[in-house]
């Protein structure tokens, strides 16, 4: 058997492999979405099964605000990505603390909401099958959130310090596919639980 040995001509476009750090996200996006999906499902499977109240109706109000900051926060975290790409330090750092901030809104907004179900409305996660899958869902959300505003805060950090240079750009892209990912999940959680689920 003969063997031809493969050739590129000049014209033919070289191929070059994607950023290893964008394909990791990618894995990881995926992982997080089937875990996400089994969360959504039983929550939605549950949906007035509970045998005692509170109902949804009379204790969940809709977070719009936070919702607000956190669909924002994907506006500004890529113009912090695109700031890098352009070499513009204080566009990249002006735009990265903003999605920081609007990210940490957003945190707050949920822990005055869970504060309210919880010594308000005495809703805790034992109360019913329905504070079983309401905590669990949007806990597991939060807890998201703050891994991500965790690993934003790091970078603004080392950026303030001049440490994120144009060079870092498809490291922070990964990173930003993340924070949208994050703001995709809530859009799902948004409509199952605040919207569907009411």
């Amino acid at each position: 058997m003969t063997t031809i040995p493969f050739t590129l001509d000049s014209r033919d476009e070289v191929w070059v492999l994607p950023y290893k750090g964008t394909v990791g996200m990618w894995c990881l996006i995926m992982a997080e979405s089937a875990m996400f999906l089994i969360f959504v499902v039983a929550y939605l499977f549950y949906i007035g099964k509970s045998l005692s109240g509170p109902t949804p109706q009379e204790i969940l109000s809709l977070p719009i605000f936070g919702t607000i900051c956190l669909f924002s926060s994907s506006l500004t975290v890529h113009l912090a990505v695109n700031g890098l790409q352009k070499r513009s330090q204080w566009s990249f750092i002006g735009w990265l603390t903003g999605t920081v901030l609007l990210g940490v809104m957003f945190l707050i907004g949920t822990g005055r909401e869970w504060y309210d179900l919880i010594y308000k409305h005495h809703f805790t996660i034992r109360t019913s099958l329905f504070g079983t899958t309401f905590y669990s869902l949007v806990g597991l959300h939060a807890t998201h959130v703050l891994i991500g505003l965790l690993m934003l805060s790091v970078v603004l950090v080392l950026g303030l310090f001049g440490k994120v240079t144009r060079d870092h750009v498809d490291h922070f892209h990964a990173l930003s596919m993340y924070w949208h990912f994050v703001d995709a999940v809530w859009a799902v959680v948004f409509l199952v639980v605040y919207v569907i689920g009411r």
